[in-house]
């Protein structure tokens, strides 16, 4: 499987955006929170969007650069979203804390954080 992250899995919709925090359940691995509806007109298997707060970063570079570091480890462990995904979904990815940590111990929390999304969906059937 290729580890990308393509245009058609950016999450650019505004209304989906509005639905996900509307309507989407979360699953959160501190200091991540991965929140997800499900969308039945989707092209692509997998949305994503990445947020980090103006109220933890007040610099740009510093929100730019952990925005970045999301973007990376979701393509590194998507294939875990996409093995237990049995309907198409929309995700927003946020980093809520204002401790820098390091790209290794996010990476490694993006994983627990999608193994607990699988989980939480095989419990929702």
């Amino acid at each position: 499987m290729e580890n990308t992250y393509p245009k058609h899995e950016k999450l650019k919709s505004k209304t989906t955006i509005d639905l996900l925090f509307s309507e989407g359940k979360s699953v959160s691995k501190f200091p991540l929170r991965l929140v997800y509806v499900p969308v039945p007109d989707s092209d692509s298997q997998i949305k994503i969007g990445v947020s980090v707060s103006k109220k933890y970063f007040k610099k740009a570079v510093d929100r730019n650069y952990f925005k970045r570091v999301l973007r990376e480890t979701y393509r590194l462990n998507k294939e875990i979203l996409l093995q237990n995904n049995p309907q198409p979904y929309a995700f927003m990815l946020l980093y809520q804390t204002k401790d820098k940590l390091s790209f290794s111990e996010i990476q490694e929390k993006t994983g627990h954080l999608f193994r607990k999304f699988a989980e939480a969906i095989a419990n929702d059937k």
